[in-house]
């Protein structure tokens, strides 16, 4: 019987995350095994999956804030606001040239903090129930409503010049739902060059870091958290019972209890150290707002 855990994956380069999903079924003989946040083909790094009963930490996980690092070609600008999209505009060798650091440290700084951001236009975001990147292969032209983020650091790491364009290597930190490619595509808008992403990988999800990851050639036998374990990574831990656990796992609530709750979202351990599940505030009450399931024998 597979274990249920959450397991940290080193996505190369030219796979889907689908394709890191499908080859971990194979791997663990399970065919529960979901991600919580879509990595690109182009990109790299972690990706957390869950397997099993663990799946039901998913929901909990994708939320969480990210850190990245990427290289911004300013130059160009490219129909999917990456590499892998054709070049729409070309500046100038002078127009390029002229753009100094100072600049690209303004362009910059006015992409970071609380910032309203429009989605690349080939994202996975459904319109009227399709994904926008399948209505723009199709030929449509797809606009997408701004969407509130935040990018509370976005850093120079490096920054090189040469044959027309500036690329630069960044590190952003940020919340979920941010589109590294549009910072790309808007941070070469404001300079007035273009831009575009060249090179992207994801070192940390919420509490779950890339050095913790397993190369996709390793997945079998892979070590995996626990449940508790993954679950103390994102949120605050209660430590119930074995009579509150019981409780909870039956659909019960713990009354007037919510005064222990340190967080919106808290994971309930029970004493043999196993998540029971998530709890929330109800009033004054404490109670399940899922609850894991629990394993046999």
């Amino acid at each position: 019987m597979v274990s249920p855990g959450i397991l940290l994956v080193d996505k190369p380069g030219g796979l889907t995350s689908h394709d890191v999903v499908a080859r971990t079924r194979r791997a663990f003989g399970t065919r529960k095994v979901g991600h919580a946040g879509t990595l690109d083909p182009m990109a790299t790094g972690l990706l957390v999956l869950g397997i099993e009963g663990a799946t039901r930490l998913l929901t909990y996980i994708v939320g969480a804030d990210k850190t990245y690092t990427a290289t911004i070609r300013l130059g160009a600008d490219t129909t999917t606001d990456d590499a892998e999209g054709e070049i729409v505009t070309q500046a100038t060798p002078d127009a390029v040239a002229a753009v100094t650091p100072a600049q690209i440290a303004h362009g910059i700084a006015a992409l970071t903090g609380a910032i309203a951001q429009v989605p690349s236009a080939v994202s996975a975001i459904k319109v009227d129930g399709k994904r926008a990147y399948d209505r723009v292969r199709a030929g449509e032209d797809v606009i997408l409503a701004a969407r509130q983020v935040t990018v509370s650091r976005f850093d120079v790491l490096e920054q090189r010049t040469g044959d027309g364009v500036i690329d630069v290597d960044v590190i952003v930190d940020c919340s979920s739902g941010t589109y590294i490619r549009a910072l790309a595509r808007d941070l070469g808008a404001g300079l007035g060059i273009g831009g575009h992403l060249t090179a992207l990988r994801r070192t940390r999800v919420g509490g779950f870091a890339l050095s913790d990851a397993v190369g996709i050639e390793d997945l079998a036998g892979a070590a995996t958290l626990t449940p508790a374990e993954a679950a103390a990574r994102v949120m605050p831990v209660l430590q119930v019972s074995d009579a509150e656990a019981r409780d909870l796992r039956h659909g019960k609530r713990l009354h007037e209890q919510a005064s222990r709750l340190t967080a919106s979202e808290v994971a309930a351990i029970d004493p043999e150290g196993s998540l029971v599940g998530i709890l929330e505030a109800r009033g004054h009450d404490i109670k399940s707002a899922m609850n894991m399931p629990e394993v046999q024998g």
